[in-house]
C-alpha cells in the first residue's frame, strides 16, 4: 500500500482534459517528503512557496501574539504568480 494510491485526481484533468493551475501539487509533496527535491520542483515549482504558506498559517494558530496576516497575503501572491508563470511555461513554452 502506497500514498499514491490515495492521492486524488485533478477534477479538470479528468473531465475537460486540461491540466488547472494546481496539477503536480500532490505528486510534488509526496517527492518533497521522499528527499527528490529538484523532481519536486520540477512537478510543480510552487511546492516549496506552497509549504512555506502551509507553515505559517500553522504558525499563525500556534502564536497568536503575532500577526502573519501580512506575510500570508505575500506568499499568496508569491504562489500564486509562481503557479500562473509554470503554467503558461508548462503549456506554452515547452
Amino acid at each position: 500500500m502506497k500514498i499514491e494510491d490515495y492521492m486524488l485526481s485533478c477534477p479538470s484533468k479528468k473531465f475537460l482534459g486540461i491540466e488547472c493551475f494546481g496539477c503536480g501539487t500532490q505528486r510534488a509533496i509526496v517527492l518533497v517528503f521522499q528527499g527528490n527535491f529538484v523532481e519536486a520542483f520540477h512537478m510543480f515549482p510552487a511546492v516549496y512557496t506552497l509549504l512555506l504558506f502551509f507553515f505559517t498559517v500553522v504558525l499563525t494558530f500556534v502564536d497568536r501574539k503575532r500577526n502573519y496576516g501580512n506575510i500570508l497575503v505575500i506568499l499568496g501572491i508569491i504562489n500564486a504568480l509562481i503557479m500562473v508563470i509554470s503554467y503558461f511555461y508548462k503549456h506554452y513554452f515547452i
